[in-house]
């Protein structure tokens, strides 16, 4: 039997929280931190904070769609991030910190455009949902390899702790049919 693989590639924050989130989604083969969205051709982490590069930190998440849908990824992603904060996630502040869905088929943008239109409607959020959803031109960088797996790697530093660490437990207590199994 030939699986299928699909890809969505997220920014909503700080690539750590989103990557430590969807490593643990049931259907998720894998997941890997960059960059997207801008001008810069091979970014580094320091270009991308800087806030010059038009790059948003994102996660590349592959999966299965006979175990999870695209819809599902991305109604976590809303569940775990701020999409409401126009190029912030809490004190993360720059347009690399931006909510965006970058698209990889013209039916990805129909779904993530249906979903924050869905998410608008819920009136989850006070304010007014400032994700944007664009395809992905092909300016995809991965991040340097010590940001790879970040949170498993360092659960007890400070940003991990107080920032990261809330997030996942977020995801499953409210996703917990979709953990996988460990």
């Amino acid at each position: 039997m030939i699986q299928t693989v699909e890809t969505a590639t997220l920014g909503g924050g700080c690539f750590w929280c989103l990557e430590a989130v969807f490593l643990s989604v049931e259907g998720v083969s894998a997941v890997e931190s960059g960059y997207a969205g801008g001008q810069t051709q091979r970014p580094t982490y320091e270009q991308v904070c800087d806030g010059d590069t038009g790059h948003a930190e994102v996660v590349k998440v592959e999966f299965d769609p006979s175990t999870i849908s695209y819809r599902e990824i991305l109604d976590i992603f809303f569940a775990i991030h701020d999409p409401t904060q126009l190029n912030r996630q809490g004190n993360d502040v720059g347009t690399q910190y931006r909510s965006v869905i970058f698209t990889h088929s013209e039916t990805q943008r129909e779904t993530a455009l249906q979903a924050i239109r869905e998410v608008a409607a819920e009136g989850i959020y006070d304010g007014q949902i400032v994700t944007h959803a664009v395809p992905l031109d092909g300016n995809y960088w991965p991040a340097e390899a010590y940001h790879q797996n970040y949170f498993a790697q360092h659960p007890n530093q400070g940003y991990c702790s107080v920032v990261v660490a809330p997030k996942v437990a977020k995801f499953r207590q409210k996703f917990a049919h979709r953990v996988k199994a460990s």
